[in-house]
């Protein structure tokens, strides 16, 4: 933690918890103007253990958006930028040869830290993306046999441009399914873009986020505090059979070839009861499933090759089946 931070929360104390991740948003608006859905997804993520995956068009200040938050936390932050030529190893690290004692030594990548920043991950092979999926899935990298464990937390946080953008390559559904959620990141509104303008006249550096007065002011110690207090969360039979219900319907839309796996049901199970206690409660409802639907299953669908020419998206499936499956009382 900072020293400069004052009043600093008790890590045993969740109610301190949250009282710092709402400080943390603070502390992300002093460098993105906007973005307020993102950023909650970014929160619920790091209380979920997910991984996130970003999508906008050049500009819209994904890549800031993750500096803010990685300066805002008391944790190591690692970028890696997505290149065609960028190698798996580039990534999780090699075995060199060290010619004083004759042996090989294990070199990590970048990938050995807590929070890693995959900017622009489909400008890459899909060679090099998967090189994420093991980490990923089980926090740790095997290299020559040996498998080498993660710092805890461990969080992927990936942008990447529409796959309409030349130079894209499609992510495999296999690494899609890995990440949590995936949240969108859209142009700012008429106010939001003149407030970004304002900034940079006044001499904003996005470059320099201490400059700009971002702060660490959340740790290891209140994550985990905050997490303890999400899987506290009370489900109901109810709101479980819901969520299962809801994954269940998209495998059986027309418009889809791949519904949503249980793999997804567990992870919107996951989201809903981070957002239910973000929200004040110890008890999920409906409406926190609903809340978390499109982000947690937009990415674990896919179009069926006509629906897509007839202009259908993963979001309006998803949304068809939120008002279609009946909602528990």
């Amino acid at each position: 933690m900072d020293p400069t931070t004052d009043n600093a929360p008790d890590a045993a104390d969740p109610a301190a918890a949250l009282a710092s991740l709402e400080a943390l948003r603070a502390e992300i608006a002093k460098a993105v103007v906007g973005q307020d859905a993102a950023v909650t997804g970014l929160v619920v993520a790091l209380l979920c253990r997910g991984h996130v995956l970003l999508e906008g068009v050049p500009g819209v200040a994904k890549t800031l958006l993750v500096r803010a938050l990685a300066a805002g936390l008391d944790l190591g932050t690692k970028r890696v930028q997505f290149t065609p030529d960028l190698m798996p190893s580039d990534v999780t690290g090699s075995l060199v040869y060290d010619a004083r004692t004759a042996e090989f030594s294990f070199q990590p990548g970048p990938v050995f830290t807590h929070l890693l920043l995959a900017d622009e991950i489909n400008r890459t092979p899909p060679k090099t993306q998967s090189s994420l999926l093991e980490a990923m899935e089980e926090r740790q990298v095997t290299v020559d046999g040996t498998g080498r464990p993660l710092p805890d937390p461990f969080l992927v946080i990936a942008t990447q441009n529409p796959v309409e953008y030349e130079g894209t390559y499609p992510l495999p559904e296999a690494q899609l399914d890995r990440f949590l959620l995936k949240l969108t990141v859209p142009l700012p509104t008429r106010d939001e873009e003149i407030a970004v303008v304002s900034r940079h006249a006044g001499g904003f550096d996005p470059r320099d986020l201490r400059a700009a007065g971002v702060r660490p002011v959340t740790g290891p110690e209140q994550l985990r505090a905050a997490r303890h207090a999400v899987a506290r969360t009370t489900v109901s039979p109810e709101v479980a059979a819901y969520v299962v219900d809801l994954c269940r319907a998209t495998r059986e839309s027309p418009s889809l070839s791949l519904g949503v796996s249980p793999r997804g049901a567990t992870a919107l199970l996951s989201t809903a009861r981070a957002w239910a206690w973000l929200t004040g409660r110890d008890y999920v409802i409906p409406d926190d499933v609903k809340a978390l639907a499109l982000p947690t299953l937009r990415h674990r669908v896919q179009l069926r090759p006509e629906a897509e020419m007839e202009g259908v998206t993963a979001d309006s499936v998803v949304n068809s089946v939120l008002t279609h499956v009946p909602v528990p009382r």
